[in-house]
């Protein structure tokens, strides 16, 4: 089925947010896919490849990027917060069910990585969405931690009230790289990490690998698996098994709490589901979930 894709902007507590709309050319009233990325990540940081798979099978796709990312507006830049996010899911949600032509009543959402997590308490506190899809998901900022060990957390922190302190005092944002070599800190430095998501990063695309340090501290107490037993909708969870971001014994616990959840395993790391052979297994079990649960 063909699509086109519309520029469309909402605010959010007052910013203006930039999203595409993939509209199916020859749909009436189709169901509606809402998504975000993950982690410092803006739209075009590999979700056109998933948006347009479930436009050609009838969906409308609304790709938005948070605050402080992309083309959406807010400073200082590269500001991650999660609770920040969560309110950016909300108004993309109300501004999506207010489009013409789309079924308001089939709305589904779409996460991955740290927006697989927000996806999960968006569902739980809104009660309407349809169906869900959280791929390679945070869960639990807690468990990440102890992950990534006392010497990581230790940094972390230090990092973090680094920052709160120039917050406080009206200064420029202490930042910390978003990815780097093990050994070196950053806010991802597992292995798979640096090669893994600048492989996300379109040539030539003004990328700044550094966000604010305060969300070390933000992020630990972000639970995502706390909201499960709330999500009363079906849920598709994508699991890399050999990720080492996100332990997947803690994405295990977290599907065994969601009241329809499904799990797909995949051998993967963390950041192989955007592309190739893992990027076709995927984006095949989820066009065909999400069309299940849209009644297309």
């Amino acid at each position: 089925m063909g699509y086109r894709r519309e520029d469309h902007f909402f605010r959010s507590r007052g910013l203006r947010c930039a999203a595409w709309l993939y509209r199916p050319t020859d749909a009436e009233s189709p169901p509606l896919v809402l998504m975000a990325h993950g982690f410092g990540a803006e739209r075009v940081f590999g979700l056109e490849p998933f948006a347009e798979r479930f436009a050609e099978r009838g969906m409308a796709v609304f790709v938005f990027d948070y605050r402080c990312f992309g083309g959406s507006r807010g400073l200082p830049r590269d500001l991650v917060n999660p609770f920040r996010h969560l309110n950016d899911w909300k108004a993309a949600l109300a501004y999506a069910r207010g489009l013409a032509g789309i079924d308001a009543e089939r709305m589904a959402l779409w996460g991955s990585s740290f927006s697989g997590g927000h996806v999960l308490v968006t569902a739980a506190r809104d009660g309407g969405v349809t169906a869900v899809v959280s791929q390679v998901p945070f869960v639990d900022g807690a468990a990440t931690a102890r992950l990534l060990g006392w010497r990581y957390t230790r940094q972390a922190l230090g990092h973090a009230l680094r920052d709160l302190a120039r917050l406080l005092t009206f200064r420029e944002p202490h930042r910390v790289p978003l990815v780097g070599e093990p050994g070196s800190f950053a806010v991802m430095n597992t292995p798979e990490c640096l090669p893994g998501y600048l492989a996300l990063v379109p040539p030539g695309h003004p990328f700044r690998n550094a966000c604010p340090a305060r969300v070390l501290l933000e992020a630990i107490p972000y639970r995502p698996t706390a909201y499960a037993g709330r999500v009363s909708c079906p849920v598709l969870v994508v699991m890399a098994e050999r990720d080492t971001l996100i332990k997947p014994a803690d994405v295990e616990r977290m599907v065994r709490r969601l009241p329809r959840g499904e799990l797909l395993r995949l051998p993967a790391g963390h950041f192989d589901v955007y592309r190739g052979e893992a990027f076709e297994r995927v984006v095949r079990a989820e066009t065909d979930f999400l069309a299940r649960e849209l009644g297309l």
